[in-house]
């Protein structure tokens, strides 16, 4: 099944399978997205889903829906 990903606030738009791993689909698509420790542990790499909610991006897959939107902010720390 593939899914139109959607990264805000550049507008930038990619298709993805599901399963795909989150960090893989945004470097595919030219969109930074800053990673730490890589396991979920540090944070660096939050972002926010469409309906509000923090995911970790170096641990998240793509799920099986039409669409998904992905608000990019980023921390000064890293």
């Amino acid at each position: 099944m593939i899914v139109r990903v959607r990264f805000l606030p550049d507008d930038v738009t990619v298709d993805a399978e599901v399963g795909e791993a989150l960090l893989d689909v945004a470097d595919r698509a030219g969109v930074f997205i800053p990673t730490g420790c890589l396991m979920g542990s540090c944070y660096a790499c939050s972002v926010e889903l469409e309906n509000g909610d923090n995911i970790r991006a170096c641990i998240t897959v793509i799920p099986a829906r039409e669409e998904l939107t992905i608000n990019l902010f980023s921390d000064p720390t890293w």
